[in-house]
């Protein structure tokens, strides 16, 4: 492995771990109707646990309402049941065709709650970015000890690995930010 390959692996596992920060964030509740909420609801679908996202359409026609039509209506019993066993905290309304959930507003103990789950969240993001900075800087001492790296090389190299860091790091704060402000707000 060479300088910039070490640079790439270490921005590959970077942007794969901000990109599964955010994922996470999408699924903390807020007062508005998305459909990340429920897309991972799992559902006993003919024996087998099933994403809600695969077996129905999910559509936000409203601020605070989520409709799910399921493609295939037989499964909307099971359906229901997977959405009241969820950490959501919503009951479904279902006509036998759709489900309706409607996003009460928050509390502000709820509002705190979900404000501190996205801060920790967004450590959690920043430390596993940090263990890839560990694993870089390791890489670039294996390959200054080897040789293959000049000792000017070496600080340059972790220099790089450095910036790329706070690059990172700044994005995990935005989107942590962001969902914040989006839990915080009416």
């Amino acid at each position: 492995m060479s300088y910039e390959s070490v640079l790439k692996d270490a921005e590959a596992r970077m942007e794969k771990a901000v990109s599964h920060t955010r994922d996470m964030l999408k699924n903390i509740r807020t007062s508005r109707a998305s459909s990340a909420l429920v897309e991972h609801v799992r559902v006993d679908y003919y024996g087998t646990p099933t994403p809600l996202s695969q077996l129905a359409q999910i559509s936000v026609p409203e601020a605070r309402t989520l409709v799910i039509k399921p493609f295939d209506a037989s499964v909307i019993k099971e359906v229901e049941k997977a959405l009241m066993k969820s950490d959501l905290g919503i009951s479904p309304e279902s006509d036998g065709k759709v489900i309706r959930l409607t996003m009460p507003p928050l509390s502000g103990e709820q509002r705190k709650k979900y404000a501190a789950k996205a801060k920790d969240l967004g450590e959690e993001g920043r430390v596993s970015l940090r263990n890839v900075r560990r694993d870089a800087n390791k890489e670039a001492d294996a390959h200054k000890k080897s040789g293959e790296v000049t000792e000017d090389g070496h600080k340059d190299l972790q220099d790089e690995i450095q910036k790329m860091l706070k690059s990172f790091e700044a994005k995990v704060g935005e989107a942590q930010d962001k969902k914040t402000k989006e839990i915080l707000e009416d």
